[in-house]
């Protein structure tokens, strides 16, 4: 408990910080003290933090669906942005010095341009009588102020000049970022895109070569992403004539009562040898025993700790995801795997990569994994590298081959940036063929 805490006031002081260096760049600078864009600003940066942890805790606390709903798409949509907009506000702090260099050594030209000595063919007659009269230009406001001056950065030109470039760079951070954040949740809500692997299997028999799998995983249903995205998934897969389809966890965040309507197109998945499906940590967090029982409804078969016998020539198991250990319902490699016969072919749907490990001691052939979304929002792939051994991709881990997909939704803001949903047709070779 008390690290919990710790943790959330390292989280909620990170926030804090961040939004006072966002207030600071995008309001305070470029707005006027006491006027009304700066009060609306400011507003704007206290409200949206406020619905992102509403977004975060609504359907932990219990909120009506209704509400979750509501808070979501512009909480989760905020956290996005304000991720880019940092990073972009950032690379600013180096332009902005340069920027404001550059400006100040045109206005000196320029000031300087004014001040040159006329040539004595183009004087006027009579000015030399009149002992030469300023020009307009140096009566110019700031035109004499000398550069060198102790006050010339508080000067109304430089002041001026501050302003200028502290619009045009949180213009150009808020352009990036919204721009960077609509493509990505275009992305997303277009659906996912297919991809095919192929897999070489030293036991798979002729008769399976060219077997089709489709991997799909991290769907994450809820208050943003429902029953269309579902259907186009369905449609996809579908579209793929794939021999099987796995669906290897993470389906939901919320309740059968919320998003069992939403998850009904999985009944018209279409498929040789059925469809399988194994928890993810998600479930965990929805009730993953009801929606064990709802997955079963739709026609999927929940591999719990469990295998089955495809005719192609393979064995296919599933464990429950390692979230299920709170529970009494972890991964259970012996049940799934320990009386198996080892010169058929295993491959093992487990939603989180980090079992590799145990799928090699217990001779699985080929792991089908999600979990990591290849880090949804980029530069995320660096932080999920330190926590998975394969962040998206086929690896070899001694006589084990991993393959983890990029997963089909987005989890929080629905948006992914450097790394496309995918659902993977796995293709299987026979080296007997």
């Amino acid at each position: 408990m008390v690290g919990f805490v710790v943790v959330l006031v390292v989280v909620l002081g990170l926030l804090g910080a961040v939004h006072r260096y966002v207030w600071q760049r995008m309001v305070r600078d470029v707005t006027a003290p006491g006027g009304a864009a700066r009060r609306v600003g400011t507003a704007v940066v206290v409200a949206l933090p406020v619905l992102s942890v509403a977004a975060l805790v609504s359907s932990r606390a219990g909120a009506p669906f209704v509400v979750q709903q509501a808070v979501a798409w512009p909480g989760f949509l905020w956290l996005a942005v304000l991720l880019y907009l940092t990073l972009a506000l950032l690379v600013g702090e180096a332009v902005r010095p340069v920027l404001r260099r550059w400006l100040a050594r045109r206005a000196e030209t320029a000031a300087d341009a004014a001040h040159a000595p006329v040539p004595a063919a183009t004087v006027p007659a009579g000015a030399e009588e009149r002992g030469g009269e300023p020009s307009a230009a140096a009566d110019a406001p700031g035109a004499s102020e000398p550069s060198g001056s102790p006050d010339a950065g508080t000067s109304p030109a430089e002041v001026s000049r501050r302003l200028f470039v502290s619009r045009v760079v949180a213009g150009s951070a808020a352009a990036v970022a919204v721009g960077t954040v609509g493509y990505g949740t275009y992305g997303v809500l277009r659906g996912p895109r297919i991809k095919r692997v192929t897999v070489p299997l030293a036991k798979v028999p002729r008769a399976a070569h060219g077997y089709r799998i489709a991997v799909v995983s991290d769907i994450h249903l809820g208050p943003i992403l429902g029953r269309a995205h579902t259907q186009r998934i369905v449609d996809t897969i579908n579209s793929a004539q794939p021999d099987l389809v796995a669906v290897v966890g993470d389906l939901v965040d919320g309740t059968v009562e919320n998003l069992g309507s939403a998850a009904e197109p999985l009944a018209r998945l279409r498929a040789r040898h059925g469809s399988f499906f194994v928890t993810g940590n998600h479930e965990y967090f929805s009730g993953a025993d009801a929606w064990v029982d709802h997955v079963r409804e739709l026609g999927l078969r929940p591999l719990r700790n469990e295998r089955v016998e495809i005719a192609a020539g393979f064995d296919l198991a599933g464990v429950d995801d390692v979230a299920g250990e709170s529970e009494g319902q972890g991964p259970d490699f012996a049940r799934a795997l320990g009386d198996r016969d080892r010169a058929r072919a295993a491959v093992l749907l487990a939603h989180q990569p980090i079992v590799v490990h145990d799928a090699v001691r217990h001779g699985v052939d080929l792991q089908l994994s999600g979990h990591t979304h290849g880090g949804q929002l980029w530069p995320g792939n660096l932080l999920a590298e330190l926590a998975n051994p394969t962040v998206a991709g086929l690896e070899r881990y001694g006589d084990t081959q991993l393959y983890v997909s990029r997963g089909a939704g987005a989890w929080g803001p629905p948006v992914r940036v450097g790394a496309p949903s995918d659902i993977t047709i796995v293709e299987l070779a026979s080296k007997q063929a």
